[in-house]
């Protein structure tokens, strides 16, 4: 989920309204299978079409601006990265039946990394992903997409979340509730000082791909990129890493202390949001205590 906003309409989405968009839309494609990926998001339903394409239709109407964000910048980010990326093929019209714009992409093979086990000590795993963001980092910014309701505010400070984190810390211990509001006001005392930078706003398990030897393969589902502070980007610190891969991972990225503060908030937020709504959240759970110990 990449906020906490809840849209106002989330419509139905199976293979078979799938099924009569494309052919209706896209008939070259009529006779290709289609069936649901193996694991799916929050933000979008995806399917898979054929051996080659993917189709990846909002699941709400709040993540409807990523369509036209995702169709602009992914092709002009490829060529950048060190990694493949979705591709985008076509883009398909709101109708009656799904109101909202939808994509076609080129079918990205892989295993996510959320279905790997447990990777927190996989260093070689951390640095990839830092390398990867080191690059993005690196592209061109003119002209990209600013924090806003297209990402959740993904680039905006942490404080952008501030009400709701404060809010959520109250419904934990005592000792650990009085930890994260240390840690948060460290994450909100500083601002990213330089120009901004692109940011994938999404770095979780779920879309990292892996080929069969666990290496990093490819990194999908861009619906929360854009520019601004990339501290959104550096939560697998605490998310997903620890001990020796949580070293590699700070340093093969590198910035500067301030950066990884405003970091750990980010991760904090989401945790303490999750565990409010989800008390047994065993990710959400684990992430709380990397964070507080």
């Amino acid at each position: 989920m990449s906020g906490t906003e809840e849209a106002e309409l989330r419509p139905e989405i199976d293979a078979g309204l799938v099924r009569r968009l494309v052919d209706a839309q896209f008939p070259r494609w009529r006779g290709l299978p289609l069936r649901p990926v193996e694991h799916d998001g929050w933000d979008n339903r995806t399917f898979r079409l054929g051996d080659e394409l993917s189709v990846r239709l909002p699941s709400a109407a709040g993540y409807r601006e990523q369509v036209a964000k995702e169709q602009e910048w992914l092709p002009r980010l490829a060529p950048l990265l060190p990694l493949p990326i979705p591709q985008p093929v076509a883009e398909g019209r709101p109708t009656a039946e799904y109101p909202l714009p939808w994509s076609v992409y080129r079918w990205l093979p892989g295993r996510p990394v959320v279905l790997l086990g447990d990777v927190s000590r996989d260093a070689a795993l951390a640095e990839a992903i830092g390398r990867f963001l080191v690059a993005l980092l690196a592209a061109p910014t003119e002209g990209a997409p600013e924090p806003g309701t297209h990402n959740f505010f993904r680039g905006a400070p942490p404080e952008v979340y501030g009400e709701e984190a404060l809010a959520a810390f109250t419904r934990l211990p005592a000792v650990d509730a009085d930890r994260a509001r240390a840690l948060w006001a460290e994450a909100t005392a500083s601002r990213w000082a330089g120009a901004p930078v692109w940011f994938h706003g999404d770095v979780a398990p779920g879309n990292l791909l892996t080929d069969a030897s666990g290496t990093l393969s490819a990194v999908i589902d861009f619906g929360t990129s854009g520019v601004g502070d990339p501290a959104c980007d550096l939560v697998p610190a605490w998310t997903m890493f620890e001990s020796a891969a949580r070293d590699a991972f700070v340093d093969t990225v590198g910035l500067d202390d301030d950066t990884w503060s405003r970091a750990r908030g980010w991760a904090l937020w989401k945790a303490a949001i999750t565990l409010r709504d989800r008390p047994a959240d065993p990710e959400a759970r684990t992430t709380l205590s990397r964070i507080l110990r």
